[in-house]
């Protein structure tokens, strides 16, 4: 059944510069207040620790959102080595520390090697996972013994700094671009597994979601003052393949109809426009058909046409 979206308003995709000590729903919660609507969403959790890149959609535009989670992500991250800590993060009570003297570069940079690539990865505990239905990190936190189904995931780049001697251990600075649902903190902690000395993560920025970067992104605290959106049509143009729909067609998947796949379409999502450029829908192709998965608009003609 296609998705249709009857409100009046557009909006369009906000891009939060996430600060430090906030979680995701808090952005929202503030940016609901600035866009003064209830509608609002995000793509992608940023943990509270975590800064940089949040895409937050505004009224009709959170129905892309499903969509961009998607996405490849990729962040800027401090690893430290030496210590167990219970969240992974430098959030969480240090569980236990080892001695790092021994740990070498070569050791550090095969122990990258091989979490590069298309890996097997069980998330953290505390996490907004969700198991039986309630999120890992609620379950952990009232005293449960959390089991997490380990996920494969792939990480493309995972680029390591020099490495730093300090009182606690060993830290370096990395690059990671990897599979949404992929956790940067999972990766520190298995690195330090495979070294035999623990470890966990100390800083994590988002500076890529998709094709959103970081220097498209403003503070919250700009964003209220001046809330700058970018508009619907505009946000699927740049997120998705495009292709422009001749009259015809347009009725037809705008009364949520199927049209006739082109040769060589990509699978979808790819965002369809009508002839007078509006954004009509994201389509999605089903053998040699092509089906509006979401609609944007009110039918533009009556009449559903053919696989209506």
């Amino acid at each position: 059944m296609t998705d249709r979206q009857t409100e009046p308003g557009p909006g369009g995709l906000v891009l939060v510069d996430k600060p430090p000590g906030m979680t995701s729903h808090d952005v929202v919660g503030r940016v609901r207040k600035a866009a003064k609507t209830r509608r609002v969403g995000h793509a992608g959790t940023l943990d509270p620790m975590a800064t940089g890149v949040l895409v937050v959609g505004v009224d009709r535009a959170t129905r892309l959102l499903g969509y961009l989670v998607g996405g490849e992500k990729t962040y800027e991250a401090t690893i430290c080595l030496g210590a167990v800590t219970d969240t992974d993060d430098a959030s969480g009570v240090v569980l236990d520390r080892a001695d790092t003297a021994a740990v070498t570069e070569a050791a550090v940079a095969a122990g990258v090697a091989a979490l590069t690539g298309e890996i097997v990865q069980t998330p953290p505990r505390i996490s907004a996972v969700k198991v039986a239905g309630e999120r890992a990190h609620r379950r952990a936190r009232a005293g449960e013994q959390v089991e997490l189904t380990p996920r494969n995931v792939t990480v493309t780049q995972f680029d390591l700094g020099p490495l730093r001697r300090t009182e606690d251990g060993l830290e370096f600075e990395a690059v990671v671009t990897c599979s949404a649902g992929t956790y940067v903190r999972a990766l520190a902690r298995d690195l330090g597994v495979a070294l035999g000395v623990g470890g966990h993560l100390s800083r994590l920025r988002r500076i890529r979601s998709g094709v959103f970067d970081i220097s498209a992104c403003r503070s919250l605290q700009s964003l209220e003052a001046e809330l700058l959106m970018v508009p619907l049509g505009e946000a699927a143009a740049m997120a998705f393949p495009r292709c422009d729909l001749d009259r015809v067609s347009a009725r037809i998947v705008t009364n949520g109809g199927w049209i006739p796949a082109a040769e060589g379409a990509p699978a979808g999502p790819v965002a369809a426009f009508g002839p007078s450029g509006e954004f009509l829908a994201l389509l999605g192709n089903r053998g040699d058909r092509t089906w509006p998965l979401a609609v944007f608009v009110e039918p533009v003609i009556s009449g559903a046409g053919q696989g209506g």
